[in-house]
């Protein structure tokens, strides 16, 4: 496949910005002279990790929490902002001490999406995390969040839950399932 010239950023501008959004406004050259406007939001420059800590080879932790945007609570996998300077593992580790009260001897950088990339500047790095023991660190959240193991064995039971709808837990479960 021919590898395209990315088009020319002729300028860009936060044209609104809120406490948790940023969207940048910008305007484009393309190599065939084409201009154009495009919009996006801004994520957080280091991402996200989304964390599979898995309790045996079989189980998952998921956790149960409010989803503003659904406003409902959803079973999910746990997940955070990478802050300040620490590593893509450092933050998992330390999101799912927050999150699920376990810590993890052994985590690893499985891979990293994005979501809807046409107009949110955002990657998540999926970490599978092992070899867990019970270690709790207090997290930012407005009340204690449920923690609901799962056995993979019943992905397919999961996936027909009306609470259970977030696309980066349910590749990341499917990824870490066919890697075990």
């Amino acid at each position: 496949m021919d590898k395209k010239n990315k088009p020319e950023i002729l300028n860009a501008k936060i044209i609104a910005k809120t406490s948790i959004f940023k969207v940048e406004q910008l305007d484009l050259e393309f190599s065939n002279g084409v201009t154009a406007r495009y919009e996006r939001l801004v994520g957080s420059r280091r991402g996200a990790v989304l964390i599979v800590p898995m309790l045996d080879e079989h189980t998952v932790l998921l956790i149960r929490e409010y989803a503003a945007g659904l406003h409902s609570y959803e079973l999910g996998l746990p997940k955070g902002k990478i802050e300040g300077e620490e590593s893509i593992v450092h933050a998992a580790n330390r999101e799912i001490q927050e999150e699920v009260g376990y810590a993890a001897n052994k985590l690893e950088h499985i891979t990293s999406i994005t979501l809807a990339p046409g107009y949110l500047s955002h990657t998540t790095h999926i970490v599978l995390a092992t070899d867990l023991y019970e270690s709790r660190e207090e997290g930012d959240e407005p009340e204690e969040i449920e923690v609901v193991p799962w056995s993979l064995n019943n992905l397919d039971e999961l996936l027909s839950r009306d609470d259970f709808s977030e696309a980066r837990s349910i590749a990341a479960l499917y990824m870490v399932r066919d890697r075990l």
